[in-house]
């Protein structure tokens, strides 16, 4: 499949925040130690993809958080 030409470069998804959490994945764009090393060597269609994963990445987290936060302890079922 031929590559699409793109007008503008596709920017980084860093936020600033260049933590890593317990998966390995950065903090505040998700990315692994190996994506975020390599942005400015891949293809567009790569980074195209890294963003994509980055956003399922970010989406399961907030869905784990979610569950999390909504666990009720015995402690605060006597209120």
């Amino acid at each position: 499949m031929a590559e699409q030409l793109e007008f503008f470069e596709i920017p980084s998804p860093c936020r600033g925040i260049c933590q890593t959490n317990e998966q390995g994945y950065c903090r505040g764009c998700y990315r692994t130690r190996d994506e975020r090393f390599g942005w400015l060597k891949f293809a567009d269609a790569e980074k195209r993809n890294i963003i994509r994963l980055c956003r399922q990445r970010y989406l399961r987290a907030a869905s784990k958080k979610v569950t999390q936060d909504d666990e009720v302890t015995p402690q605060q079922q006597l209120f």
